[in-house]
């Protein structure tokens, strides 16, 4: 994937998450972060200098990447946790304390006897950010690092992450699929889009104030107009509105849909092959995905009106 980008930074003790679709150039941007590869223009800067294209040792040992799919060496989860830590003449017994604390603090306690083949691939996912956090880098990279994990692992590695920040200097940068992760523990969201930065996210998000009730479906203010939401949350929360959940439309049609809107396409952008980002003001900016099909056949064009429609239950709460 070709990465154009004038400017990408990690700040340290942030957590900065990086969403896009896949090809975006998520990866590509974490093995460049990572020092594992070099940028055919541009450098890379770490602490503001500049790093050589063949990186020192010292270097890389400042940063460690997790992959999607990591790997892990043979032996036992204690004996993958402890490597790193080992390999810097580290002694076994302190060294089997610190693999025993990170184990603890993501749930891998009762793992730290099992090999790889008697593990997930959440486990495996997990066994592999506790290994990098053991060794204390000042950088640390995540690719998808929640994608195979149950909500509760998932959150037992964001709230982790979280405490080893509070505690050092730890610049974290996680590449997800995951909006909702990604709002929730991120500092700041970084979209990329043909391996460049977006101005917007993937999907369509809104800080809101639910209101007290007891209904099923709810009613939230924002901008001008009121979404209607299924859910039971009250108080401060996200909305996200997927933009495939969103049906488009050049007048109101017959359906069960409670958020019906009507307004004026602001953009029309091919994002790739066969697929359309329809951008509208309709009393908010919402983006729309309809195939290309669908967009010759409805002819939207920037400033022709259109109706967005999408039901309560399709709006996510964070």
């Amino acid at each position: 994937m070709v990465l154009d980008l004038d400017h990408f930074a990690v700040p340290v003790g942030s957590l900065l998450a990086v969403v896009g679709h896949n090809g975006s150039g998520k990866s590509t941007l974490l093995r460049l972060l990572a020092l594992l590869e070099a940028p055919t223009e541009g450098q890379v800067l770490l602490d503001g200098a500049p790093v050589p294209r063949r990186a020192a040792a010292a270097q890389r040992r400042r940063v460690t990447l997790v992959e999607q799919r990591p790997i892990l060496f043979r032996g036992t989860v204690l004996d993958n946790l402890g490597f790193g830590l080992r390999a810097r003449g580290i002694r076994r017994t302190v060294v089997n304390r610190m693999a025993g604390e990170i184990a603890e603090r993501l749930g891998l306690s009762p793992l730290l006897g099992r090999r790889r083949h008697e593990l997930s691939d959440g486990e495996v996912q997990r066994v592999a950010v506790a290994r990098a956090l053991a060794v204390q880098p000042d950088v640390l990279l995540l690719d998808e690092p929640a994608s195979s994990a149950d909500r509760a692992a998932a959150g037992a590695l964001y709230r982790t992450l979280t405490a080893e920040r509070a505690a050092r200097p730890l610049a974290v940068c996680i590449a997800s699929h995951q909006l909702e992760d990604a709002y929730r523990w991120a500092d700041d969201i970084r979209a990329l889009a043909e391996g460049r930065l977006s101005p917007v996210t993937p999907e369509n998000l809104f800080r809101v104030d639910l209101p007290a009730g007891t209904g099923e479906t709810k009613h939230a203010r924002v901008g001008t107009i009121d979404l209607a939401v299924m859910t039971d949350r009250t108080g401060p929360a996200v909305l996200a509105v997927p933009p495939t959940d969103i049906f488009v439309s050049r007048e109101a049609l017959p359906s069960s849909a409670r958020n019906v809107f009507t307004g004026r396409i602001t953009r029309v952008a091919a994002q790739r092959p066969g697929v359309v980002h329809v951008t509208a003001d309709v009393g908010i900016e919402l983006v729309a995905v309809v195939t290309a099909e669908a967009a010759r056949d409805l002819a939207l064009a920037p400033d022709s009106p259109v109706v967005f429609s999408f039901k309560a239950s399709a709006v996510r709460v964070f």
